[in-house]
């Protein structure tokens, strides 16, 4: 159980909390309780098992927060939570995951509606029922509508963030048995999918009862779904699941390769084997025999006639000792046997690896060691949880050379916008703060917001002061696509302003993109030398990778940021990493992998 188990928890109670009309402070307090927990670094557990240590000494932890936080850590679950979810049809509580609902209308729905699940939602929207509730009306019950897929899709995918916490715990534990040779998690996982939906676990072993039996030790299983000779599933209370194949070392590779997938790039892959006479599965490259090349319809026909081929030998494209078998104990050999380079399991998509790799043009990805500088971050002088001082500090431990203090502009009022006095007064602690600074620098930012009607957040001459300007859409996101598209042409036009934050506004499972044309934002941006933002929180992610790809082909400088709000959140730009390689972005790509000076002079080049 970790500080995000315990946080989602919280925030579940007070999701069922406030579905129940609830005392406000009450579901505050464990509103409150979540976040703080979540911007912990240091794990709960290890404070409750500290004699020395209170976890009333938490801020914002209480005794009877702290008793829940001790009765989760130690059971694995809470009274009060279970007595919760029982007076409430669950159904209902995958109603708040939809965009713009909440609990209270979720609440709504099924006091008026009886409504206690997505399916019965939609064929009440559907049926204009909804819209006639008080508080509802047409385009609430059409927003509802066009979210329950997202809700839905929310329930059964995870955040690859999250699933990597996962993963390393689970390895660990498998680590415990000594006798296993390789382990690897491939599928979604591997190719950094923002979403997770399942684990692939392979392990080198001889011994697969072992494995199994490991795997069936793991503190987070919840249930067995099957067990085989090789071949294991379970469930975890989170409702992940993990399939398990033990595999030969002269295997080990081919089920690496083909259970890393993707389907579409395997499908190539198989038509390419075929071409030279060769079969490609989970068990390895095989050459096909003469039969099955010059005949596949040979056996059938011969069994249909009741007369058995003497000739016809059926192949075993599992046996790895078989003369047949090539390749199999890395995915080098392979691929190689297709006389083919190893593709970075990023970029196997089927989109544009193979014609990469036959014009030897493989690109050779980003990674997070490449990384030189953060421009996208929030204090305490805004919405954030640090001090300027504190993120500096944060930054240099992590090998930053230069960050950008980006705080909000005034029009996000409930994140206490910096307005032109303040903000200058910002700017004046950042030159104090860079003279004690030899081989590290603090730009001076500001996260301008891009007006409903259009038009920048803060005046032009407070923006010609700044180093770097970030325009973004935070208001006004369900305007029409061509409204929200020409105010961001009009950021872009913009002569102080640098790049695009979340150019999409995408909340990945909770939020989808508003309409913007991104080819119009992508020729403008192109246009006037402007950069365009991979947001690394692991919510956004935006742009997609897709989108990324698009953005390079545009020769747009990328540029991966934090958006952090506190130290701890510095750390994500590992996730902003994995998805700008899924798009094929090299350090080259990447604007921050230089360091400022040469960042300035392409500002400077517009």
């Amino acid at each position: 159980m970790n500080n995000r188990d315990v946080a989602a928890t919280f925030d579940e109670i007070a999701d069922l909390l406030e579905f129940q009309d609830a005392n406000p402070f009450r579901v505050r307090a464990y509103r409150n309780a979540a976040r703080r927990i979540n911007d912990l670094t240091e794990p709960l557990a290890k404070i409750a098992a500290d004699p020395t240590r209170e976890l009333t000494d938490l801020d914002g932890i209480g005794k009877d927060l702290a008793q829940k936080i001790g009765e989760l850590l130690d059971t694995g679950s809470i009274a009060m939570l279970e007595e919760l979810r029982s007076a409430i049809p669950g159904g209902v509580l995958a109603m708040v995951r939809i965009p713009g609902m909440g609990p209270k209308k979720a609440a709504a729905l099924h006091k008026e509606l009886g409504i206690t699940s997505l399916d019965a939602l939609r064929a009440a929207c559907e049926a204009d029922q909804v819209q006639a509730l008080k508080g509802f009306g047409k385009k609430t019950q059409e927003k509802i509508l066009a979210g329950i897929d997202t809700a839905a899709k929310a329930h059964e995918r995870m955040y690859w963030a999250h699933a990597d916490e996962i993963v390393q715990e689970l390895l660990a534990h498998m680590r415990q048995l000594k006798d296993i040779r390789q382990m690897e998690v491939a599928g979604s996982y591997r190719r950094g999918r923002e979403t997770i939906g399942d684990l692939d676990l392979l392990v080198d072993a001889d011994d697969a009862d072992a494995v199994m039996d490991q795997l069936g030790r793991f503190e987070e299983m919840a249930t067995v779904l099957g067990r085989g000779d090789t071949k294991m599933s379970i469930r975890l209370g989170r409702g992940l699941q993990i399939d398990l194949r033990v595999v030969p070392s002269k295997s080990f590779g081919a089920a690496l390769q083909y259970f890393t997938g993707s389907k579409d790039h395997n499908v190539v892959l198989r038509g390419m084997a075929k071409d030279r006479g060769l079969r490609i599965n989970e068990y390895g490259v095989f050459r096909a025999t003469v039969a099955a090349v010059s005949d596949p319809g040979r056996k059938g026909k011969a069994v249909e006639a009741g007369v058995a081929d003497p000739s016809y030998s059926e192949p075993d494209y599992r046996d790895v000792d078989s003369p047949n078998y090539i390749a199999g104990r890395t995915e080098e050999e392979v691929y190689a046997a297709m006389e083919l380079p190893w593709f970075p399991p990023e970029i196997r998509e089927a989109r544009q690896e193979f014609a990469w790799a036959a014009a030897g043009q493989l690109p050779k990805l980003i990674e997070l060691t490449d990384l030189v500088g953060d421009l996208h971050m929030h204090t305490t002088a805004s919405d954030g949880k640090a001090s300027l001082r504190e993120m500096a500090a944060a930054a240099i431990q992590r090998g930053h050379q230069y960050i950008a203090i980006t705080d909000h502009s005034p029009r996000v009022s409930m994140a206490n916008g910096l307005n032109p006095q303040r903000l200058r007064e910002q700017w004046d602690e950042i030159d104090r703060l860079n003279r004690e600074f030899d081989d590290f620098t603090i730009l001076k930012g500001i996260e301008c917001d891009i007006l409903e009607k259009g038009g920048m957040d803060l005046p032009d001459d407070v923006l010609a002061e700044a180093d770097w300007v970030i325009a973004s859409v935070h208001y006004g996101q369900q305007q029409p696509r061509e409204q929200i598209t020409d105010r961001i042409l009009g950021a872009l036009e913009n002569p102080h302003v640098a790049i695009i934050a979340h150019p999409t506004g995408r909340l990945i499972s909770r939020r989808e993109p508003y309409a913007v044309d991104l080819d119009a934002v992508f020729t403008a941006a192109a246009k006037h030398g402007k950069f365009l933002e991979i947001n690394a929180n692991p919510a956004r992610l935006d742009l997609d990778d897709v989108a990324s790809a698009a953005a390079k082909r545009h020769g747009i400088p990328i540029v991966i940021s934090s958006d952090a709000h506190s130290t701890s959140g510095l750390d994500v730009l590992r996730y902003g990493i994995l998805q700008a390689r899924r798009g094929g972005l090299t350090a080259e790509d990447v604007a921050n992998t230089r360091p400022w000076a040469k960042i300035k002079r392409m500002l400077r080049r517009r």
